[in-house]
């Protein structure tokens, strides 16, 4: 590695112990491509940046030293206050459509993507400051983050990382000794964020906007060489590559169903092209099942439903396969046929995705074969859930006990407004479990690895965000962070984090926080 790909923070010696250093090995590639992908800036200095969280175990799969990480010119590097060397910031171009509405220049108002670094699984990832200051693209804002969504996404996106499911991950989170204006007067802070890469559907649909195709062609070449080399050894890479687009975002959102998520915001510009789950604004768990459930105060129309999502994401994919029409075109021969091609590649979302939901589901239930009729019955429980108001997480989670032995139904049917309507399912469920071959202890430790125990309930959050933001105590942000990043572990005397909320807790309405 060459010296100029590495910074080091070095502490002035306090005792007689030796220097504290950290090195960050940076190998930026984004930065390599033409001018018109992103703007050079430097984060805007904050007057007095106090750290909150390191992320002690991320900082270590990225080869850093979180201890050096925390120190005075650790916190100072993840405030934007002070520039490592080998850091090359930029603010990301990209267009977008927003609930349907296309922006042709969106871009990176409020972040800057300080560069890359290999982790020890050899993966590449992007290290960002979100909240750093305006940029270009800022469109008139300020270019802060609040401290409220900024703790949020920290949680949420750890969360999900546990869950299993590909996301963006929260490597710290700082304050800055200033305010923010929203609705109200509001603490800053910066989220340090890490990502497989920050190019987005919108990152595309910004150079087809242009009619620029050789952005368009540098962009997927880019992207094919990151995340998609196979598609490189392909005789129609761009194909390849849209189809590999489509299969992970096929992925991604049967996860998301699968566990009673709703992003909120499924925009084009929050859609990665890695397959992660991105800019987590107004995002939210279910707790009663509710298919057409919408959190997000700005999805009024619930574009971006829970039982929506899926469709949304296949809009998404079909403005990105727009974009890549002109380097299709390129590829097949013709416009005809390239209008054909990516027609053909938008086919295998949805059996895609239901086969992704389906083998979820089965698994989530304990049956771990394939029968006829078995999505009936999964089905069959989720409109009996509906109709009671039965918590999603819980159910399924209670389902893992009731798998074990008839004692464990009285806990699934306390969750039921009418518990027969359980009953009446589950004689059905336990037919069908006893054509399953495991027995039924294994089968029930087979399904507490599947479903979780504890996810970021939005009442507990709010609570811990609240704590944080109006008393500056954040011993409730750290203990829910402890707890959903083990959600699969049942715990003593953490009842409150796995229950749903009382009438007079539940959160109805999320925010973005932009």
């Amino acid at each position: 590695m060459h010296k100029s790909d590495i910074f080091t923070i070095t502490l002035p010696p306090t005792s007689a112990s030796d220097l504290l250093r950290t090195r960050f090995g940076f190998a930026n590639t984004y930065a390599r491509l033409p001018e018109r992908f992103y703007a050079r800036l430097n984060p805007t200095p904050v007057a007095a940046p106090s750290l909150v969280k390191v992320n002690v175990e991320l900082a270590r799969n990225l080869g850093l030293d979180p201890q050096a990480l925390s120190s005075e010119q650790g916190v100072e590097i993840l405030a934007g206050n002070r520039i490592a060397e080998g850091a090359e910031p930029l603010a990301l171009a990209y267009a977008g459509h927003q609930f349907g509405h296309f922006v042709p220049q969106l871009g990176d108002g409020r972040t800057n993507l300080l560069g890359e670094v290999i982790g020890r699984d050899g993966v590449r990832y992007d290290i960002q400051l979100k909240g750093s200051g305006p940029t270009p693209f800022s469109r008139r804002g300020d270019g802060r983050a609040a401290l409220g969504p900024v703790l949020r996404e920290y949680i949420v996106s750890e969360a999900m990382a546990a869950l299993g499911v590909p996301t963006t991950r929260a490597l710290a989170a700082v304050t800055t000794g200033e305010q923010i204006f929203r609705e109200t007067v509001l603490p800053g802070a910066v989220l340090t964020r890490v990502a497989a890469s920050h190019i987005r559907v919108g990152t595309f649909q910004y150079f087809a906007a242009r009619g620029d195709t050789e952005g368009i062609r540098t962009l997927a070449d880019y992207a094919i060489a990151r995340h998609y080399p196979d598609a490189a050894q392909t005789n129609q890479p761009y194909r390849a590559f849209l189809d590999g687009v489509i299969t992970k975002q096929a992925q991604l959102i049967a996860q998301w169903v699968l566990l009673g998520f709703i992003h909120g915001v499924m925009n084009t510009d929050n859609t990665s092209i890695s397959g992660e789950t991105i800019d987590y604004g107004p995002c939210a768990f279910m707790e009663a099942y509710e298919p057409d459930k919408v959190f997000s105060s700005i999805d009024r129309n619930g574009r971006y439903a829970y039982s929506n999502q899926h469709h949304a994401a296949h809009w998404n994919l079909t403005r990105l396969a727009e974009a890549l029409l002109p380097v299709l075109e390129q590829e097949t021969g013709s416009e005809e046929a390239a209008l054909a091609s990516a027609k053909e590649a938008l086919t295998a979302f949805e059996p895609q995705f239901e086969a992704a939901r389906q083998t979820g589901l089965r698994r989530k239930l304990g049956l771990f074969t394939e029968r006829e009729g078995d999505i009936v019955l999964a089905q069959d429980l989720l409109d009996r859930m509906a109709t009671n108001n039965a918590d999603f997480t819980l159910t399924f989670r209670r389902l893992c006990d009731a798998a074990a032995g008839l004692d464990g139904d009285a806990g699934v049917r306390k969750l039921f407004t009418e518990p027969e309507a359980y009953d009446t399912w589950a004689a059905g469920w336990r037919q069908r479990m006893n054509e399953e071959p495991t027995t039924a202890q294994t089968r029930a430790v087979q399904m507490r690895l599947i479903n979780p125990v504890f996810i970021p309930r939005n009442h507990v959050l709010e609570a811990a965000l609240n704590a944080a933001v109006d008393r500056h105590d954040f011993q409730p942000f750290e203990k829910l962070l402890e707890v959903v990043t083990r959600p699969y572990e049942d715990r003593p005397r953490l009842e409150w984090y796995s229950t749903p909320a009382l009438p007079n807790e539940c959160v109805t309405q999320t925010f973005c926080g932009t």
